[in-house]
């Protein structure tokens, strides 16, 4: 039996967290080794393990795979969480950039200026009730299922949660608007294996702090 997936990342979010949530949805156990230091981030790089000498990067079926989006489409799909046909998969692609664009503006936010925070913020919850979560919340009127693509639970699903709890974080009534995405939200997070993830003690990472961002930019050199 092949070993447990392994994800080498720092200890926060970033982009190894919605890996994080896929492979939790899908019920599949992983290790993390963490990159706490500028001489982790430099041995993985002078392994020659780190294809394009970035992480994320996860061991899985013999391969060290980096690039997150290949990551997760790898995972979506070896986990049938990519829809049955071209065209789904094409639909759940779509969404899933989408979600990745307004996740993007919440990730980097803590890294931001003081001074321009409020401003970006303000971005972030417009972005979020204007472009983004219209698209979602007509897509579950129009089809009328519990899910984003086909009537099952994909990729697409379980991005959109994580888009949805980041969005919160900024703003704890933003769905206030959007009664189908409140609905979706309830469903998708009582979805067993979603359920354990989102419980206290899973490997779900907090929210970025200050501290962590000081540790980042150690590492990164930024």
């Amino acid at each position: 039996m092949a070993g447990k997936p392994k994800l080498h990342y720092t200890k926060g979010r970033g982009k190894m967290e919605s890996i994080r949530w896929l492979l939790a949805a899908a019920g599949v156990e992983f290790e993390e080794e963490f990159i706490e230091t500028k001489e982790d981030l430099e041995k993985l790089r002078n392994d020659g393990v780190l294809l394009f000498q970035q992480v994320p990067m996860v061991e899985i079926d013999g391969m060290k795979m980096v690039q997150t989006r290949a990551i997760l489409s790898y995972i979506a799909a070896k986990y049938n969480l990519y829809g049955k046909d071209l065209k789904e998969r094409a639909w759940i692609d779509m969404y899933v950039e989408g979600t990745t664009d307004l996740m993007g503006m919440i990730m980097y936010l803590p890294f931001q200026p003081a001074d321009t925070k409020e401003k970006n913020l303000a971005l972030i919850i417009e972005r979020a009730t204007t472009r983004y979560f219209p698209v979602y919340e007509k897509a579950l009127k129009e089809h009328g299922h519990d899910y984003l693509v086909g009537n099952k639970l994909s990729w697409a699903d379980i991005h959109l949660l994580e888009a949805i709890l980041m969005t919160e974080e900024c703003k704890p009534d933003i769905l206030s608007a959007f009664p189908l995405l409140q609905a979706f939200k309830g469903r998708i997070s009582n979805i067993p294996t979603i359920k354990k993830f989102l419980q206290p003690g899973s490997q779900r990472k907090p929210p970025t702090n200050e501290q962590f961002v000081a540790v980042v930019r150690k590492i990164f050199n930024i």
